[in-house]
């Protein structure tokens, strides 16, 4: 290993930021509960710097369910612009329906900004074709509205299809770690029961629609058993560890070592 990178001779400040060498900045809803690892709020899996920042006040309740969200934007743009601050070369969210926000937080600050893993669906829908359909799969079916959608890019009707993970309580473990009205005291959840249910639920959403070419995975809390999906349904899958990954990647290009 070298013990300093040669292309690093002169250093200079970036306007505004107070550390460096920093990754990616994740604003985060205020609630308490854990995350299994490949959770976005689980920092432990990610191959590059995570720092977190809370958007004081905003919880689970009222971001997916609640039907005032216009009074959430301050903290949430208050959030990101500490991120910023801080020096993060990008900045993330942990909850696919912060796409509702995606044109405001990115209008808020200068750093590129993946508010939800619903931003790879326009994607998913142009490598697919039009032939197939990608397959979005969410916590809250519900609770997608038109608006989170167009947020990130996806023209409505066109060639997606959407399923509720948890709707008629098909998930009962992310209830247990999510649902305010629902969860225990301290919220908790059985890695292996929520497996099999997500996995179920993904393998039905896929049988019923034969055209699917790619699924979409929306919620953070998904992630970590993305790999069992997609051995069981056999397509692509975007998650949020495929945007964070690709974040990272366009906000601080890798270096190439090899041979000719």
């Amino acid at each position: 290993m070298q013990a300093h990178d040669p292309a690093i001779q002169l250093i200079r400040a970036r306007k505004g930021h107070r550390c460096y060498g920093m990754g990616l900045g994740i604003i985060i809803l205020d609630d308490i509960y854990p995350g299994f690892p490949g959770d976005v709020r689980n920092a432990s899996a990610h191959r590059f710097p995570i720092q977190y920042e809370i958007a004081e006040g905003v919880d689970i309740k009222q971001l997916v369910r609640g039907e005032q969200k216009q009074v959430l934007l301050e903290p949430v743009l208050a959030a990101a612009r500490k991120l910023e601050r801080m020096g993060c070369r990008a900045i993330a969210a942990e909850c696919g329906y912060f796409a509702w926000f995606q044109k405001e937080i990115a209008g808020a600050v200068n750093v590129p900004v993946f508010a939800s893993s619903l931003l790879q669906v326009p994607m998913a829908q142009i490598i697919v074709g039009t032939k197939q359909t990608v397959g979005i799969l969410v916590a809250e079916g519900d609770q997608l509205q038109e608006r989170h959608l167009t947020s990130v890019g996806v023209q409505p009707g066109s060639n997606y299809v959407v399923l509720g993970a948890k709707d008629d309580g098909k998930c009962p473990q992310f209830d247990s770690l999510w649902t305010k009205d629902i969860r225990p005291d301290v919220p908790a959840a059985d890695y292996s029961k929520a497996e099999r249910d997500i996995v179920a639920v993904a393998q039905d959403f896929a049988a019923a629609h034969p055209s699917m070419g790619a699924m979409v995975l929306e919620c953070t809390g998904f992630q970590p058993f993305a790999r069992a999906i997609q051995r069981e349904i056999g397509m692509p899958v975007f998650s949020w560890s495929t945007l964070l990954d690709y974040a990272y990647s366009a906000a601080v290009h890798r270096d190439f070592y090899g041979h000719v």
